[in-house]
């Protein structure tokens, strides 16, 4: 037993974590002579240190995933997800989103194409929570900061909201809040080619480049923010106005989150900060939640998509989803933090 958890503290601290790179990059910048101890040289070190750690995570993720994902193109994903009914399907639709892009505007396209296909709503509802808040991305880089009890707690939680959330949606029975272009869209089944294993590999790092491209200013912006936390926001601030024991802190950092657009890789960094300085564990996972499920440009994206009635349904039953496994975290975080 005692060799087993020496392996996974080591795979989290030195694999995931890369706290030695961390070790690293503090002993190049102190034989610059750059004090790591002042605010300046600890933001620095921060600022590198989380960039190369994050990027690094990222590549091999999107990687990994794309691969995986290649297996399950949208036209599989549907006929898969039209074989299952009641609860089973929001729980495949949920576990599907795992393997799907990493931001809600990237899953909005393919909610639209499997509700135009005639896939029950509530299971597509199911899909788009799932699909930014929980992707196996998010478990990883959870891992790194977190530790593996927390990653693990969280992906569950988030994977019980998208199924509720969905299953309650589905009950509602709001199909005709559906903008009627998409309900009336033509059903095409086309068989996808069949991919080589070159054609498979090539995908993969073509989806790395394109996704690195396009989140890279997101966690260059987090990262920056995370440093500032960091170093130069008292930690007596953090605890008064994020502590764990306020009870206002999940309502506000919800309703912050909620404006914002980034994905998990660039939440990750401010997290990582927010929680060094002593903000409730519940109170960083709802401003995670907030901020990759329902980012004010993925909901001007999905109004498009749906009527103002069901935007306002999902919105009002994520939001609360999202508060509630805050106030959770908070109550339960002795379980989580030691």
């Amino acid at each position: 037993m005692a060799i087993v958890q020496n392996v996974w503290f080591f795979l989290q601290d030195q694999i995931l974590g890369m706290k030695w790179l961390n070790a690293l990059i503090g002993n190049l910048l102190t034989a610059l002579g750059l004090d790591i101890s002042s605010r300046i040289g600890g933001a620095v070190q921060f600022f590198l240190y989380d960039t190369i750690k994050i990027f690094v995570l990222l590549s091999v993720l999107i990687f990994v995933i794309s691969y995986i994902q290649s297996y399950f193109p949208p036209e599989r994903t549907k006929k898969i997800l039209g074989r299952f009914h009641g609860i089973g399907a929001n729980t495949l639709a949920a576990l599907l989103g795992t393997v799907t892009p990493f931001c809600s505007c990237s899953s909005i396209p393919l909610f639209i194409g499997f509700t135009g296909a005639g896939l029950p709503l509530g299971v597509t509802f199911s899909f788009l929570i799932s699909s930014p808040l929980v992707d196996l991305g998010s478990l990883v880089l959870l891992t790194s900061i977190f530790g593996g009890k927390v990653a693990i707690a969280y992906v569950i939680v988030g994977l019980v909201l998208a199924v509720l959330g969905g299953s309650l949606i589905e009950h509602l029975h709001l199909e005709n809040e559906v903008e009627e272009f998409i309900r009336k869209a033509g059903r095409i089944d086309l068989d996808s080619p069949e991919l080589s294993l070159s054609d498979r590999l090539e995908y993969a790092k073509d989806q790395v480049v394109a996704t690195v491209k396009k989140v890279a200013p997101y966690i260059f912006i987090g990262v920056g923010i995370g440093a500032l936390i960091h170093n130069f926001i008292p930690q007596s601030f953090v605890e008064t106005v994020l502590g764990g024991d306020k009870w206002y802190s999940v309502p506000l950092a919800t309703l912050v989150g909620v404006p914002m657009y980034a994905d998990i890789f660039g939440t990750i960094p401010v997290a990582e900060s927010l929680f060094a300085k002593g903000a409730g564990l519940g109170t960083i996972l709802s401003f995670m939640m907030a901020v990759t499920a329902l980012s004010l440009p993925s909901m001007i994206m999905l109004r498009k998509a749906v009527k103002p009635k069901l935007l306002a349904v999902f919105f009002s039953i994520v939001t609360v989803g999202i508060m509630l496994i805050g106030f959770l975290f908070n109550y339960f975080s002795f379980l989580f933090v030691v």
